[in-house]
């Protein structure tokens, strides 16, 4: 009953508001939490200032340890394999930048890759909250503890299962053995990616194009996550994904909204690609297999 030919859905924002664009997948997500506890209360940092151990500062150190001050990963097991060459092809004449969107910080994470490939093509270590003390109310003690809350974007080729086993073996080595790790309560989510030159990538994008009379940005995977390896490893379906909204569009926020060309030029998008469907031959075919359960 579940045997289909392609996945072709819609979610998400455009590369720009004035490119059509379609995604084959998505980074996954991998919330962990680290967190230190030395001792009971805090202390007077007058009279024990230089004797006791500051978690603020061994947690900071622990942090830096894991990712530099440019935001490049030092943990081998929080990266990826090499970028195939189908996916930098893909990724040339891309660019994230989006002039309602903040300015990319041009030495930030992986050195030698392209903005684009890496926020579509590489893993990133984010620190999402950091921690100690009361910040709200400061008082000129050492704390007993710190805490962080951090999160790997990761694509294909990736296994989220390793992740602890590696964060943990690297603070160990680095004299960070008192840091606990320890997966979030967030669910994890895999990371899936079509490649570009797939027969049905290549029909989805001559498609639109036919219809828009514009190359396609096409993407590899999407820079955020979705749950898409229900359809992309459970069922086994290449997946085509058609945004309908652009990147100022604040998504998730109560002021989410949608601009009126793009919803015109959407409607035509989808239904040029359902009108492709119905042609005789057009639609790449494939045999039907059994999806894994």
């Amino acid at each position: 009953m579940l045997r289909a030919d392609v996945l072709i859905a819609s979610d998400g924002p455009r590369l720009a508001s004035d490119r059509p664009t379609i995604f084959l997948g998505s980074r996954g997500a991998f919330n962990f939490d680290l967190d230190i506890n030395l001792r009971q209360g805090a202390h007077h940092s007058g009279n024990w200032g230089g004797l006791l151990a500051n978690p603020g500062i061994v947690l900071a150190n622990a942090v830096a340890s894991m990712v530099d001050a440019r935001g490049r990963i030092l943990i081998a097991g929080l990266l990826p394999p090499p970028i195939p060459r189908s996916v930098r092809r893909a990724l040339a004449d891309i660019d994230p930048g989006e002039p309602d969107g903040p300015a990319i910080d041009a030495n930030w994470g992986e050195p030698g890759l392209t903005p684009a490939e890496r926020v579509f093509g590489w893993n990133v270590l984010e620190v999402l909250a950091f921690r100690t003390g009361n910040p709200d109310r400061p008082v000129n003690a050492i704390p007993p503890r710190a805490s962080a809350h951090l999160q790997v974007r990761f694509v294909a080729g990736c296994d989220w299962r390793r992740f602890i086993p590696a964060i943990r073996t690297h603070l160990d080595m680095h004299g960070f053995a008192k840091v606990d790790v320890r997966p979030s309560k967030d669910e994890p989510m895999a990371a899936t990616r079509l490649d570009p030159e797939h027969p049905w990538a290549r029909w989805a994008a001559a498609s639109i194009e036919a219809t828009t009379g514009a190359r396609p940005a096409i993407l590899p995977n999407l820079g955020g996550s979705l749950p898409n390896d229900c359809f992309a490893e459970v069922l086994a379906l290449p997946t085509i994904w058609v945004p309908h909204s652009y990147p100022a569009c604040s998504q998730h926020a109560p002021d989410e909204h949608l601009l009126a060309p793009v919803a015109r030029e959407g409607l035509a998008i989808m239904t040029g690609l359902f009108w492709d469907l119905g042609e005789p031959g057009s639609a790449p075919r494939r045999a039907h297999a059994t999806p894994p359960l």
